[in-house]
């Protein structure tokens, strides 16, 4: 299961993610926003964190306008690995160096067809371990600190 989740300015985005994602029989929940209506992106952060760190989601998906407030305020929840990425290369390194669970978009930077690569990098891609591993460690460590 792929939660996903937008502010305002990703909305668009995300519907149209939703939309590829039905074609494809991506399973995932929509923790919102449900409209263009200005709206505080943490919230919507949260939910979507929160999702993935008890495990009701495998990853997760977050979209406001550049991505970076959704990354900050994603990477506030333990065990959260949000990353903002704007390239399918960017995802894929995420994925295998840092097993990231949260992908990050800014719905104001990136169009839909880059999006939907993104996002298909991002969710094919396998985390590496290895020598990765122990680096992950140690950010976990840092959530104790």
């Amino acid at each position: 299961m792929l939660a996903i989740g937008s502010d305002h300015a990703g909305y668009e985005l995300k519907e149209k993610l939703k939309k590829y994602f039905e074609e494809n029989g991506i399973k995932f929940n929509d923790f919102g926003t449900f409209n263009s209506q200005s709206c505080d992106y943490p919230i919507i952060a949260e939910k979507v964190g929160k999702s993935v760190l008890n495990k009701e989601s495998e990853k997760g998906i977050l979209i406001c306008g550049a991505g970076i407030g959704m990354s900050i305020a994603a990477n506030k929840i333990k065990s959260v690995r949000a990353a903002l990425c704007y390239e399918p290369e960017l995802a894929g390194l995420a994925r295998k160096h840092n097993n990231a669970n949260v992908l990050c978009m800014g719905g104001r930077f990136t169009d839909f067809e880059k999006a939907k690569e993104i996002v298909k990098v991002f969710l094919n891609t396998d985390f590496e371990g290895e020598r990765h591993q122990k680096r992950i460690d140690l950010i976990t460590k840092l959530e104790s600190n």
